[in-house]
């Protein structure tokens, strides 16, 4: 049951790079009535997602065991056991397994007002299904999230039941069989958990609301918006891919998709103009990577986050706005001084698209996202603001007959949207069975004593083997998934050691997220080499060099909450956003080379630490930093002079 290779199919096409580095493209497509029916579940689901947004959710046990039914089923329509077997033809094996992915949490629906009156109490047949249950969200944690979440959640459910055999401090007294498949499937503590439960409500009709965008060709607006704000400038299509993956990641989740989606037009263009091919696919990596940290769906992490730290979302959102800001204005400074050292020019203005064109044709089509950050900030539920901005995105799509989507287009969109879900929602659950280890075994106070007596109990070692801990889990491991893992057992060593809770959150929260560029296992940048043809070890490495700012940015607001907008004044937000602006302008530099002219060792040397003493908060520093930056500035400058002279 092989699929044999299509001779006169290319050999990387973005779809196939696509399906090469993210896991959840890599789906069965299937012809005739098998096509109809997966399409008929996926738009029910939807609909169901809708309704309950729409008349009111069910009890949360019972919305989240239907919404898991539905992503099972849907996991194991679409995504075979092995990726050898027919894309075309359904297994019988993956057949079983989605009748019983809908079976086992219909159990919970059917048996709920029992299981209530059992309070805890595990029969026979509840451990059988409890146990299938649980294996069938591993089952497809593998095929649609990675192997490594897989290894990670075998851990703590291998560490459940070795309690007694632990040493030390992560000794416990051990779960049997019953108790632990009673507490992670039939409470509100494992499976059933706060990740699933936000995936059950908000998370899923933000994604709905952007696979509505995307049919509306928003990506595309995107594109020729950015190509005439910046296409112009020095290195323009390399400026564009920022911009523009910055715009799509208000929408987007997916660093992998995004590259894919914008990269294989602005990645062209950028080796057409002269970028080096490692140096083409690490802008878009590195650009993509960073729409993940754009409120207002931030990789669908950020509704996760509002939920654990107990905080309206939209605080999330405005926490998000400097951090965000300064992330994209590395990758563009390091753009430009790349495009400057090595003398890149942009597209003539002639062959751009207009500003004022594309606003008056398609500028309707941003109308929603408008909108529902206008909502948001009004103080509307994150579902009722998603639910208005998925059918104005359907009412704005028709005030042109250029961008109307007709009526199948709008039922494709619930299709689109249920399919774009299951990779989260599957994280969700699985990050529940840790979670629900967690909180069963108490150990996630144990790792977090761990992490600070392993670092002495001084902050800066605690934050930076928080950091080592989330990138290296982010390497294999979804955002979604890396987020929920992180905050419970890293995040709380920052706490203990009194960071903000929303600051430690955060911290973790954007390592996870930058793990996508860093080598070895760098997904966004092997995509982005993948479509330029470049090598994708060196390409990592230019897409972290471009990233820097990642790297830095939750350290500084670690060491300063106002980046955060906690305890901001509007003077203090403005010094700290503009001294570590120009900290970032001077790393950037030094990363790539040049400032105002080409830099020597030493020139980097002291413009990396000039920029770092802006970067860490204080008048001294700050000072102290802008001092080293401006001789360094004032240098190249005059050399630039006496050479134009001569």
């Amino acid at each position: 049951m092989t699929d044999k290779p299509d001779k006169n199919k290319p050999a990387s096409t973005p779809e196939d790079i696509l399906k090469k580095y993210d896991k959840e493209s890599d789906t069965m497509m299937y012809t005739g009535l098998m096509a109809k029916i997966v399409s008929a579940i996926a738009i029910v689901f939807s609909v169901f997602q809708l309704y309950t947004a729409t008349f009111g959710v069910l009890d949360a046990q019972l919305q989240r065991a239907v919404h898991l039914g539905f992503g099972l089923t849907l996991v194991y329509l679409l995504y075979p056991t092995r990726k050898s077997w027919s894309r075309h033809k359904l297994h019988p094996f993956d057949l079983l397994l989605a009748i019983l992915g809908a079976a086992t949490p219909a159990y919970i629906v059917i048996e709920y007002r029992q299981l209530v009156l059992r309070s805890g109490m595990v029969s026979s047949t509840d451990l059988v299904v409890g146990t299938l249950g649980i294996l069938l969200v591993i089952e497809a944690a593998r095929r649609i999230v990675g192997l490594p979440m897989v290894c990670v959640v075998l851990a703590f459910i291998a560490y459940a039941f070795a309690g007694p055999y632990m040493p030390g401090v992560l000794a416990h007294r051990g779960l049997t069989l019953e108790q632990l498949v009673g507490h992670l499937y039939f409470t509100t503590e494992g499976v059933f958990g706060i990740p699933l439960g936000v995936s059950s409500t908000f998370i899923f009709l933000f994604i709905l609301f952007g696979a509505y965008l995307e049919s509306t060709g928003l990506g595309k607006f995107f594109i020729d918006l950015a190509n005439a704000v910046a296409g112009w400038a020095s290195g323009g299509p390399a400026k564009v891919a920022v911009l523009s993956s910055g715009l799509m990641g208000t929408v987007s989740g997916s660093s992998v998709a995004n590259v894919v989606g914008t990269g294989s037009l602005t990645i062209p263009m950028m080796k057409k103009l002269g970028y080096h091919k490692n140096f083409a696919g690490a802008v878009e990596a590195a650009a993509s990577t960073g729409g993940q940290l754009m409120p207002p769906v931030m990789g669908a992490a950020a509704f996760l986050m509002a939920e654990f730290i107990g905080v309206p979302y939209i605080d999330i959102v405005k926490a998000a706005i400097v951090p965000a800001f300064l992330y994209f204005a590395g990758v563009w400074l390091g753009v430009h001084f790349e495009a400057k050292r090595s003398n890149l020019k942009g597209i003539p203005r002639k062959d751009l698209p207009k500003f004022g064109v594309i606003l008056r044709e398609r500028g309707h089509l941003a109308l929603p996202l408008i909108v529902i950050v206008y909502l948001l900030v009004a103080g509307y539920t994150p579902m009722r603001a998603a639910l208005v901005a998925i059918v104005l995105s359907i009412v704005c799509s028709a005030l042109r007959k250029s961008t109307r989507m007709k009526p199948i287009e709008i039922v494709k969109g619930l299709d689109k949207g249920a399919r774009n879900v299951l990779s989260v929602l599957v994280a969700c659950a699985a990050a529940g069975i840790v979670i629900g280890v967690v909180t069963k075994t108490g150990v996630g106070l144990k790792l977090a004593s761990g992490l600070l007596d392993l670092s002495g109990g001084l902050l800066l070692p605690t934050m930076f083997f928080t950091m080592i801990t989330a990138i290296v889990l982010g390497m294999g491991v979804p955002t979604t998934a890396n987020y929920v893992i992180t905050s419970t057992i890293a995040a709380p060593a920052l706490v203990q050691m009194g960071v903000p809770v929303l600051c430690a959150h955060m911290f973790v929260f954007y390592f996870g997220i930058i793990a996508d560029v860093t080598p070895p296992v760098a997904l966004a940048a092997f995509a982005g080499a993948g479509i330029a043809g470049g090598d994708p070890l060196k390409t990592g490495i230019n897409a972290s060099k471009l990233a820097i700012a990642a790297f830095i940015i939750p350290y500084m607001f670690v060491l300063s909450p106002v980046l955060l907008m906690v305890d901001a004044t509007a003077f203090n937000l403005i010094m700290t956003t503009l001294t570590a602006l120009i900290g970032m302008i001077a790393v950037s530099s030094a990363l790539i080379g040049y400032l105002a002219d080409d830099c020597s060792l030493l020139e980097r040397l002291v413009l990396v630490a000039g920029g770092l003493m802006m970067i860490k908060p204080g008048y001294i520093t700050d000072a102290a930093g802008f001092v080293l930056f401006l001789i360094i500035l004032f240098l190249q400058l005059r050399r630039r002079k006496a050479a134009a002279d001569a």
